[in-house]
């Protein structure tokens, strides 16, 4: 049996708590992988990307031949008359001028056909198959942008929530001392040691700090929700989060910025799905094209027409069958200025499309820019904010010993106290923006995945 001494024994109690909290802590990788099976917008991208694979099928399927077969049947009549015919039958002399007439004036018609076409060559066929073809490339696109999407605006979420958590502990931790230097203050007065004022002070400062308490919970409230609502946890775990520390700063390092403008306008999943778009309309365009809308199939067909009934001479029936192998060729020859005008409107939107992607690769640059930017200054920032809280820290422990002596009042005492939240607050919030923005230059040069994700999840701790 082992004997511990009783400070060990407390150690190890808090080491054991210490890790049962970290356990419990949520962290950015867990609600992403919650996010991954609970929000819709995963179904609905791939839905989107599943009716995109579906058009490449379709594409396909206009080069197949294509079978169509058709029948009827109803009450009918026909009449026919032949005049100066010639007839000539085994053992008859043959005539002249003979007339031959039937009639059916209620009967049975009975009509079938099956036919096949198996296209060649088509130019508006072409341009077709191409434009789905590209359509299910943006599907696929949009699939992922969809997925992208989602890890930022869970990033965001997430961090809003942490945010909101740290600042409530801030201003609890305010209300404690508040709540310390309003009872020091009303046993000071009794003593007649300070002034009501000090009292009246310190308790002013504490029904505003209730009120901000208040606010920031309700933030609480709504960033759990809407993380909730996305994720489909439950709020008790939602309850502890890990926040970033001191080691953001190693995830700043990134290349020149020319690369990762370079990487951007190749890679951006917005960029790429605008280029598809202006190959789609050159393909719209390209169905309205002088020779594009001449065609050329195989074609068979074979059918038959029977009609049988009572006529003016009596009983009568007739039967015609059609056979037919061969090649089709068509051309429009005019259309009264339709395809001239549909090609005219495809070429506007053309130019559109290639006026769009411009428009879009220049506000990708500029995005990567400030992003870069904010990456490069964010150690200077972080290390001025760091400066700062620590400047903060040793104002209040300075104010407090000030206050002791009585070279400083409780007004300045609760200033500083406040000055000492805002400035860990500020800390708090540069370093999520960082991280935050170190996921967006991802996303903008089209690399966002888990690996970043986890990067940026390694820099957490409770």
């Amino acid at each position: 049996m082992t004997i511990r001494s009783p400070l060990a024994q407390a150690a190890l109690t808090l080491l054991l708590a210490a890790s049962a909290a970290a356990a419990q802590a949520l962290d950015l990788a867990e609600a992403w992988r919650a996010a991954q099976a609970h929000d819709p917008q995963v179904a609905l991208s791939s839905a989107a990307a599943q009716a995109g694979a579906a058009r490449r099928q379709q594409a396909a399927a206009l080069w197949r031949p294509q079978v169509q077969v058709g029948a009827s049947a109803g009450v009918a009549g026909a009449e026919s008359a032949s005049t100066g015919a010639h007839f000539a039958a085994p053992g008859i002399p043959a005539s002249n001028g003979v007339d031959f007439n039937t009639s059916v004036n209620s009967g049975t018609s009975i009509r079938w056909s099956v036919s096949a076409r198996q296209p060649l060559l088509g130019g508006e066929r072409s341009a077709q198959s191409r434009q789905l073809a590209l359509a299910a490339d943006m599907a696929e696109l949009q699939a992922q942008s969809a997925q992208a999407d989602l890890m930022l605006r869970t990033a965001r979420r997430y961090f809003d929530l942490v945010l909101a958590q740290r600042h409530v502990a801030l201003l609890r931790q305010q209300q404690t001392a508040v709540h310390r230097a309003l009872t020091e203050a009303q046993d000071r007065f009794a003593l007649g040691d300070k002034p009501i004022t000090d009292t009246h002070e310190a308790r002013a400062r504490a029904m505003a700090l209730q009120a901000q308490v208040l606010v920031a919970e309700n933030a609480v409230a709504v960033a759990q929700s809407v993380l909730a609502q996305s994720t489909g946890l439950a709020q008790t775990v939602l309850e502890q989060t890990q926040a970033p520390g001191d080691g953001v700063q190693g995830l700043t390092a990134a290349p020149d910025l020319a690369q990762w403008q370079a990487l951007a306008l190749e890679s951006n999943l917005a960029l790429r799905l605008q280029a598809l778009q202006v190959q789609s309309a050159q393909q719209e365009a390209a169905k309205y094209g002088a020779w594009a809308g001449a065609t050329l199939d195989v074609v068979a067909q074979i059918g038959q027409d029977r009609i049988s009934g009572d006529g003016d001479y009596g009983s009568a029936s007739n039967a015609s069958g059609q056979r037919m192998l061969g090649v089709q060729w068509s051309m429009p020859v005019f259309t009264g200025g339709l395809r001239s005008a549909r090609q005219e409107e495809a070429l506007r939107l053309l130019d559109q499309a290639q006026a769009a992607l411009e428009q879009a690769r220049q506000h990708t640059s500029q995005q990567v820019h400030s992003a870069w930017l904010a990456l490069q200054t964010g150690p200077a920032r972080l290390a001025a904010l760091h400066a700062a809280q620590a400047a903060s820290a040793a104002r209040l422990d300075a104010t407090r010993l000030g206050r002791e002596v009585g070279d400083r009042t409780t007004l300045d005492l609760l200033q500083a106290e406040n000055d000492a939240s805002a400035a860990a607050l500020a800390l708090m919030q540069a370093r999520t923006e960082l991280l935050l923005v170190r996921l967006q230059l991802d996303a903008l040069a089209g690399v966002l995945g888990d690996a970043q994700l986890d990067a940026v999840n390694a820099q957490l701790s409770p």
